[in-house]
This record gives structure tokens, C-alpha cells and sequence, in this order.
């Protein structure tokens, strides 16, 4: 697989996606989004053995609202930093030479202008629950997701202003896999959050220094929004400062995001020998979380120093101190109210091989039985919900009756 550049406009490889032909996705029956079988003549591109990966532009299914995906190429990188690194800590190590397949991932950190679209959710659903359309049931449970909770303080979340262009903060990473699910089960497609492994490798960009536009932070200050300048007033609207070499804004900086792995202090000790013996794939060093907390977060934010910011650096939720300010019995399942949290967001990736509901199982459903707990209750009593996603959800969002 190799990764290609022209000197043109990145934004112009969207004018010719539209020319192309793309494979058909034998599961789904229709032309595979992000693929094209002839060269590109123009823009960014990926080549793999199923065609040419592509820059593409989704639209949420009944909504004006679009998000855009980039081609991340596969191959082979070092996880983690070496013990050199400036600023590394113990949790970053032992380095492992990992295999990464190609995926697309979000070109920028999810905005409040999508976000705020899954957490109307919660209204719908409740419409659909008063109105008896699809009813969720044990039979087809597995097409569901909670919707998040209504702030019962909008300032927890909104604290450094809710800009449309601005990433979505706050939420917890059940939220997070739900919000992947849903755009998932409304375009068909495979949405999820990224590994760790993954996001580290797209961060880098082919790069093995401490960040990817080299070594010294006063170079950082031209790709993020840290510490220092931002005046520790907020993230800022996204995609204002210089892209990584493969497209994606702000993996350095503006707001930490959610990954899908757990967070162990002692590193990467448990996926075995050091990189010198043997490369390993990616999908065989995640670390399945299994407990409510710590999980990996990464990339750091806008009120973290560039040290916390580097491309192997990482932060441990907490949900004991992230929920300090919650009022909630139990404790919400989708909001984080205090702490670092305000700083914390997400973006998607999407494999280049289609997987097993299964095995997307384990990116998008709860995996924790205190987590299942308090969204039962919640559910039980009134103050949570869940509903059906999938290709007919825009449909009946407008059937719905209007109230009285």
C-alpha cells in the first residue's frame, strides 16, 4: 500500500470522487464510499489492493450537517516512545513494532454541529417510546443506543461556549461508542472509535519524533491549541492551525479524545516482548477495556502542556473526579461534569475491511456491568432511553406526529 500526493487542492479530490467508479460492497450491494477503482488524477489518495482510498464528505442521513473522512494508509510503525523522549512517562512503553491496515479516519475532532444532533436523540426517542414506533425490544436490542441524558447544568458541558465549529466535550466514552454506532446504523457503515495503536499511528503520520512536525515545541505552536496559547480559555473552532502530513487537524491539542483502549500504568507490558523480537498487529495489542475506569485517552488539550500533547502521550480517565459535580443518582452514563473531562472529545475511524457485527460489537456495545447498571436504572426510571438505529431512523424522525 503506498500514499500518494499531487500538488493541488486537497478539496478538489471530493469534485473527482464524484467521476469515478467505485467497487460494489458485496454485503451492502452498492458502490463502497471512499473507493475509487481508477487512479485519481487529482488530491489525496491511498492505494490499496481493493482500489484507491479517498478523501470523502458524509452527510448524516436528514440533516444538512457533513463530516469528512481521510485515507490513512497501512503499514508498519514503533508504538509508544522511546525512553529518550523529552517529557515521556513510564505509561508509554515498552515500544512495540505494531502492523496498522489502512482505515479512514475523521479529518477533524467531532463538532458540536453533529454531536448536538445524537443528543436530540433523547426527545425523539422519548417521542417514539410515547407514540409506540419502534419499540425497542429484547429481539432487537441489538440495534440500539442510549441517548445521552439531558444536562441537568448546560454550563458543564458548554463552559468554554457551544460554536457549532467547536469539538464536542464532556462526554463519557459510552457516548462516545454510541454516537459511532448511531452514524453507523443510519449511513451502514462501519463507524467506530479508534484503537489506541491506530490513533497513535495516524498522529504520527509517518513521523517518530515527540510530535509530528518534529521535536521542539515552539515548532507545535503552528499545528495546536495548548497551554500557553490559548490563555486556558477553551478549545478552539477546529482545523485552524496546519494539518499532520496525512490530513487530520488538531491530533496534537485543542481537546484529548477518547480511544477505545483501557489505560494500565504499566504501559504496553502485557502485550509482550519489546519490538526488537517480532512485529504484532494491531488488532492483537488492543487492550479491551473491561473496567469502568481509567481508559486511554489521547492527544491531549488546549489546557495541557505540549509535553502532554506529544504523539505517544497519554491520559487516564477518572470517573470518581471527572463526575465530582454530578448531582445525578446514579451518576450520569454519558456526561462528565468536572476535572480534565471539559477538555475531552473524540473523532471516528472506519476500516478499509468490513468486520463481523460481532466483532463491532466490542467497539460500540457496553462492556461493563456497572456501566449496563446505571443506564438500566436510569432507563427504568424515566431518565434515560434508548431507540433503534439504522438506514430507516431519518424516515421516521419525520413521521413522527407532531404533540398537541
Amino acid at each position: 500500500m503506498t500514499l500518494r500526493f499531487a500538488r493541488v487542492n486537497l478539496a478538489a479530490i471530493f469534485i473527482s470522487a464524484l467521476a469515478v467508479t467505485a467497487p460494489v460492497d458485496a454485503q451492502e450491494s452498492k458502490p463502497i464510499v471512499g473507493i475509487s477503482l481508477t487512479r485519481p488524477v487529482t488530491g489525496r489518495f491511498v492505494e490499496t489492493d481493493d482500489g484507491y482510498m479517498i478523501p470523502y464528505t458524509v452527510t448524516i442521513p436528514g440533516t444538512d450537517v457533513t463530516f469528512e473522512m481521510v485515507p490513512i494508509p497501512g503499514g508498519e510503525f514503533v508504538f509508544g516512545s522511546p525512553e529518550s523522549e523529552l517529557g515521556r512517562k513510564r505509561d508509554e512503553g515498552p515500544q512495540q513494532r505494531v502492523r496498522v491496515e489502512p482505515f479512514w479516519m475523521s479529518k477533524y475532532e467531532v463538532r458540536w454541529k453533529e454531536y448536538m444532533l445524537y443528543m436530540d436523540l433523547y426527545r425523539i426517542f422519548k417521542e417514539f417510546e410515547s407514540q409506540r414506533i419502534r419499540v425497542v425490544t429484547k429481539n432487537n436490542m441489538v440495534d440500539a443506543v442510549t441517548a445521552p441524558t439531558e444536562l441537568y447544568d448546560p454550563q458543564t458541558a458548554f463552559e468554554f461556549g457551544e460554536d457549532p465549529e467547536q469539538p464536542a466535550v464532556s462526554m463519557t466514552q459510552l457516548s462516545a461508542r454510541h454516537y459511532t454506532k448511531w452514524i453507523g446504523g443510519v449511513t451502514g457503515r462501519q463507524y467506530r472509535l479508534p484503537t489506541e495503536v491506530e490513533w497513535e499511528y495516524a498522529c504520527r503520520a509517518g513521523s517518530s519524533t515527540a510530535f509530528s512536525c518534529g521535536d521542539r515545541p515552539s515548532t507545535l505552536r503552528d499545528y495546536a491549541w495548548f497551554s500557553g496559547t490559548t490563555n486556558d480559555d477553551g478549545a478552539r473552532k477546529v482545523g485552524l492551525k496546519k494539518p499532520n502530513p496525512w490530513g487530520l487537524y488538531d491530533m496534537h491539542g485543542n481537546v484529548a479524545e477518547w480511544v477505545m483502549d483501557g489505560y494500565s500504568a504499566d504501559g504496553y507490558s502485557s502485550n509482550g516482548p519489546p519490538f526488537e523480537d517480532r512485529t504484532k498487529s494491531a488488532s492483537s495489542v488492543v487492550a479491551w477495556p473491561t473496567k469502568e475506569y481509567p481508559r486511554a485517552i489521547r492527544g491531549g488539550s488546549w489546557e495541557m502542556t505540549a509535553a502532554e500533547c506529544r504523539s505517544a502521550a497519554r491520559l487516564a480517565s477518572n470517573v470518581k473526579d471527572w463526575k465530582a459535580e454530578d448531582p445525578n443518582i446514579p451518576l450520569s452514563p454519558h456526561w462528565f461534569t468536572s476535572g480534565l473531562a471539559r477538555g475531552v472529545g473524540f473523532r471516528m475511524v472506519r476500516s478499509l475491511k468490513r468486520v463481523s457485527r460481532k466483532q463491532m460489537s466490542k467497539f460500540w456495545d457496553i462492556d461493563n456491568a456497572n456501566i449496563q447498571q446505571d443506564v438500566d436504572d436510569r432507563i427504568e426510571g424515566g431518565r434515560g432511553i434508548s431507540g433503534l438505529v439504522d438506514p430507516d431512523l431519518p424516515k421516521a424522525i419525520l413521521k413522527l406526529k407532531p404533540r398537541k
